[in-house]
């Protein structure tokens, strides 16, 4: 039995570490993770490993989910733009629900509109465009703030996904 559903955003140059550690830890706890990606079915990552999508941005109700996770890479640059992925994050957060973004994913955040009176962190590259669009940026490995959950880099997927799994529980 599904502890709930759960979108993962997925789209070319995604980052490997990113997008299947919380794929296969969201599974291990239980939940169902749909691959959400931005119209086509196979996404390449960053070093050319293949994804699929299970569907498209557009044939999602965000009131299905209960969390949105994004991951980095240079995915989140063209996620920026896909208007129905914007709209899952501003749902979910505007809903309450878990909107978790590590690394460029922050991108995502900030054109979804949803940073403004935030703490939030992200790779040192982006701290610019999150402090432009309204965050607190703090260089942690994880910040959580209300439903919104931040990390910068790879390496703090751990702490990442405890706190994902812990606002889940």
């Amino acid at each position: 039995m599904s502890k709930g559903k759960v979108a993962l955003f997925l789209e070319d140059n995604y980052n490997e570490l990113e997008f299947w550690y919380p794929y296969f830890r969201m599974i291990e706890a239980g939940f169902e993770v749909l691959v959400v990606g931005t119209g086509k079915e196979v996404f390449s990552g960053k070093t050319g490993m293949p994804a699929k999508a299970d569907l498209s941005a557009d044939k999602i109700d965000a009131k299905d989910l209960a969390a949105v996770i994004i991951p980095g890479g240079y995915a989140p640059d063209k996620m920026r733009i896909n208007q129905h992925m914007l709209r899952i994050v501003r749902d979910l957060a505007g809903a309450g629900k878990v909107v978790a973004a590590i690394c460029h994913a922050g991108w995502v955040l900030a054109s979804a509109g949803v940073l403004r009176g935030k703490k939030a962190t992200a790779c040192i590259m982006i701290k610019d465009d999150l402090v432009n669009a309204g965050a607190q940026y703090l260089d942690q490995e994880v910040v959580v703030d209300g439903n919104l959950i931040t990390s910068r880099v790879p390496d703090d997927l751990p702490a990442f996904m405890r706190e994902i799994l812990k606002k889940l529980d």
